[in-house]
């Protein structure tokens, strides 16, 4: 076996190189003291730094692709000239591609994110990031270089708010990559999103206003006659102010009439904190209508919104029920918006609102009004429900006598006293005990 071949590097060449048994090391005459030494199974190698009789090595191969550790070069001889002594193995995170994909990988096992997130990371990195950075070297990354190759471009394939989560997950893999040592610095460290554009984001337009809620709410009326799960998702939604993904996911072991509470577990809520919703009469008779309906239909599972595997609706059929409502003129979200717009009309405060919605309010905030607040919840609810009894609500919750004014149940609540007109149907965790 001949000890080395003089080439010209390029990752075409050495792969090339390496299908020749007879090569073990490779040097090119432009960069003196550089070499590459296969391994057995020539389909690694090792790179090295030589100095007389010294091979030092500096990185792996293919893990160090040749234009990275030709764009390390430089600094690695200055190590070896301060440091002779120390071996001098370089990080095989050589490029922003190499980063990605390890943080890509990294969120994809990260239990405490959603799905839903997991799913966004994933998309934001395959169809944008990777195809505008993935050959960058990481010491070429500048706000210049990002500007040109990212920032700027991309402003005009996706919205700003979508470019800004881009640019929040981009900076955060460095930071994270940083902090665990795969890379010696972080040319992210110190950057804004605001470096790159003084545009302001603005929220989008609301598409449904309380106006809007009538025709809304006869609509829903209709549809529950005809396929009632599809309206009971959109009307727990909008009476509760509840996101469709910790919507779609309710069980009826989390639903106590006799507690007159929905119990959304941590893990089903997007900000993994577990919530809990007073159900008011209203609600209570809403329930036990739909929980006849399913059961007459021969369902008595455990979940709200069933799919036909046998779990919840999963979250394209979900949308999709919001596409067959809405119509293309509003969406699962715009009944989140409008619940809380209306709120504010009714005169609800802004904390029980943002509470409602299961809001970070601040950890300060959160100790001291989270645990005394359910009073005010149920008041606020109360509100609500009946404004929305004015609209065609009675119809189809079906209680006799429709709320008209705001019940004086807080005395049954401190006494620990449950309403007669609700029988229990299910049973929450804290019945149980």
């Amino acid at each position: 076996m001949s000890a080395t071949r003089e080439v010209k590097f390029s990752e075409a060449e050495v792969r090339r190189q390496a299908a020749d048994l007879s090569v073990r090391d490779l040097r090119d005459p432009r960069h003196p003291g550089l070499y590459l030494r296969f391994w057995s199974n020539r389909e690694r190698g090792t790179w090295h730094l030589v100095r007389g009789k010294k091979w030092v090595p500096v990185a792996r191969w293919p893990e160090l692709s040749v234009a990275a550790v030709l764009a390390e070069l430089p600094a690695l001889r200055q190590r070896l000239l301060r440091e002779p002594a120390t071996a001098l193995v370089v990080s095989s995170m050589a490029t922003v591609g190499q980063l990605l994909h390890w943080y890509g990988d990294r969120m994809a096992r990260d239990r405490s994110l959603s799905v839903k997130r997991k799913a966004g990371a994933r998309s934001a990195i395959a169809r944008h990031l990777k195809p505008r950075l993935d050959d960058m070297v990481l010491t070429d990354v500048t706000a210049d270089t990002l500007d040109k190759q990212l920032m700027w471009p991309s402003q005009a394939d996706v919205s700003l708010s979508y470019l800004r989560q881009m640019f929040a997950l981009l900076l955060t893999a460095f930071k994270q990559a940083k902090r665990l040592g795969l890379i010696e610095f972080d040319p992210m460290a110190g950057m804004r999103f605001s470096d790159f554009t003084k545009a302001k984001i603005l929220p989008k337009s609301a598409r449904l206003r309380s106006v809007h809620l009538a025709d809304v709410m006869k609509q829903l009326a209709e549809v529950f006659d005809e396929t009632p799960s599809k309206a009971m998702l959109a009307l727990m939604m909008l009476a509760h102010g509840t996101r469709i993904g910790e919507t779609r996911k309710a069980r009826w072991s989390e639903i106590s009439v006799t507690a007159g509470e929905w119990f959304i577990p941590a893990a089903n809520a997007k900000t993994r904190t577990e919530h809990r919703l007073p159900l008011t009469d209203q609600l209570r008779a809403l329930l036990q209508r739909y929980r006849a309906i399913q059961q007459a239909e021969g369902y008595d599972g455990v979940y709200l919104f069933p799919s036909r595997r046998g779990g919840c609706l999963s979250e394209s059929q979900a949308s999709a029920v919001f596409t067959y409502l809405g119509r293309g003129e509003w969406t699962s979200h715009d009944l989140r918006k409008v619940s809380r717009s209306t709120w504010t009309d009714l005169g609800i405060d802004g904390h029980i609102g943002e509470m409602l919605l299961n809001h970070s309010l601040g950890k300060i905030a959160s100790t001291y009004i989270h645990t005394q607040a359910m009073q005010q919840r149920r008041a606020a609810l109360e509100k609500w429900h009946a404004w929305l009894d004015g609209i065609g609500f009675g119809a189809i919750h079906g209680l006799t006598e429709a709320l008209s004014e705001i019940p004086q149940i807080q005395g049954q609540a401190a006494e620990g006293k449950a309403s007669s007109a609700h029988p229990e149907f299910v049973t929450s965790e804290d019945s149980k005990s």
